[in-house]
């Protein structure tokens, strides 16, 4: 089983911070690396920063209420953020979130390609191509490119990116004083890209780094999301509302990836996990009820506006979630029909459920929520799990103290870290030199198939 921990650079979740056990100092370096120590001790494999490069405007088309509610704003910068947990750790993987929208491919790699070897080899991508209007505002834009436009960059950006991170071998330094032979000019080359969205030389100037490529994550559920993952991540995080529908992702994801010609043992699905864990189940759902308390609907809608990327005010709070062909994270939006057709909930009690909902059903004791987490696992659901914390530091430090050693003692989970770096840790091969080529080379012969 792997473990990371989805760990927001500004206020958890939607409503975390007003729990009375919330640490505030989320602005402050020594936030972090409490949280790091707390993850590194418990021996998870990575530590997961999400992103937006906007503050949300989806509901009611204003900033106003993400302000007010602290839902999904502020946002520190993941790559910072990171560096200093990298820092004060030695095993812990870390894993930030940056657009393909509107990042180009060249900065990218030399920043991964330098947190790589600042940390040792513990560095991670999470890829995403932006949803919101308010980020493509943010970069000269009026609105987003279509999905199929996005996806279309996200697919060169990371043929770009890993063809920058080959451009040297793992020999070309050399660094003899006595010879004065600093690096083998003929182990580097440029790449000569000419393409659609981008034109890029080469080569990069951060030498190949420990792992090859960092470890590439993404969260796609749309078909054309599922398809990008299953070419180029190595760990899928996704959200399941029900156990069957957690099954069929991942037997879809994993066939994906082989029709892909992949290994698919070499794509982890991580689905996400917010546990609340008591005594026993009474205790624990006390908790949950008290954190339930805390969330105004509002604070709630304003952050699945945020997910969906859809004004849900334009619609009557007490009828019925209508369907929506066009949302912004499709994985949500499913999870969140699920449930709610299931329990028959109007918009406005959608809101309350959404501020405080616990992906994975995830409450009880230590045993209670390692039972659930066993289940995933031998149903065929999961590879491991992405903690979410109602509140933090303190909820983390919870699962680290009560669940972990649980898991631990049924021999489901690592007691020490096996290798020295993520992919290591998460039994992860290291890419060949070259290896964009078969990935790149899945995606063109689907396009020309299409065409």
């Amino acid at each position: 089983m792997h473990l990371a921990a989805f760990m927001n650079a500004g206020p958890q979740g939607t409503v975390g911070w007003r729990h009375p056990e919330a640490g505030d100092g989320f602005l402050s370096a020594e936030h972090y690396i409490r949280i790091a120590k707390v993850l590194e001790d418990a021996c998870f494999d990575l530590a997961f920063v999400p992103d937006a490069l906007a503050v949300p405007r989806s509901l009611g088309g204003s900033f106003e209420p993400a302000i007010r509610y602290g839902s999904g704003s502020p946002r520190l910068d993941p790559m910072t953020v990171l560096s200093i947990m990298s820092a004060v750790t030695t095993d812990l993987g870390v894993a930030g979130t940056i657009s393909t929208g509107y990042n180009e491919p060249y900065n990218v790699a030399r920043q991964l390609g330098t947190l790589d070897h600042l940390s040792g080899g513990r560095a991670g991508w999470n890829i995403v191509t932006s949803f919101q209007d308010a980020e493509a505002q943010n970069f000269n834009q009026d609105k987003l490119p279509e999905r199929a436009e996005r996806y279309a960059r996200a697919e060169e950006h990371l043929e770009v990116t890993t063809r920058l991170w080959d451009s040297w071998s793992d020999d070309a330094l050399v660094r003899d004083k006595e010879s004065g032979v600093f690096g083998r000019p003929e182990e580097v080359e440029a790449i000569d890209h000419v393409g659609t969205y981008f034109q890029v030389q080469g080569p990069l100037g951060v030498p190949r780094t420990p792992q090859g490529y960092p470890v590439l994550i993404q969260a796609g559920a749309s078909p054309a999301g599922r398809d990008f993952a299953s070419r180029w991540a190595d760990v899928v995080f996704c959200s399941h509302e029900s156990l069957e529908s957690g099954i069929a992702f991942y037997q879809d994801m994993k066939k994906r990836a082989a029709d892909h010609g992949r290994d698919p043992d070499q794509l982890l699905i991580l689905p996400a996990a917010t546990t609340v864990v008591g005594t026993d189940v009474r205790d624990a759902m006390a908790k949950h009820e008290a954190f339930f308390d805390l969330v105004d609907h509002m604070a709630g809608l304003s952050r699945l506006a945020y997910h969906v990327n859809v004004d849900l005010t334009k619609y009557d709070l007490d009828g019925p979630l209508p369907s929506l062909e066009v949302v912004g994270v499709e994985g949500h939006y499913r999870e969140v029909v699920e449930f709610a057709e299931r329990e028959k909930l109007s918009i406005r009690e959608i809101g309350r459920w959404y501020g405080a909902r616990t992906e994975g059903n995830m409450i009880g004791s230590a045993s209670d929520i390692a039972d659930t987490m066993e289940l995933w696992m031998d149903s065929g659901a999961a590879d491991g799990f992405m903690i979410q914390a109602t509140h933090v530091p303190a909820a983390f430090e919870d699962f680290a103290a009560e669940v972990v050693p649980e898991l631990q003692r049924r021999g489901l989970f690592r007691t020490s870290y096996e290798g020295s770096t993520l992919r290591e840790n998460l039994g992860l091969r290291r890419p060949e030199r070259g290896e964009w080529r078969n990935r790149a080379a899945s995606a063109l012969a689907e396009r020309r198939a299409a065409e």
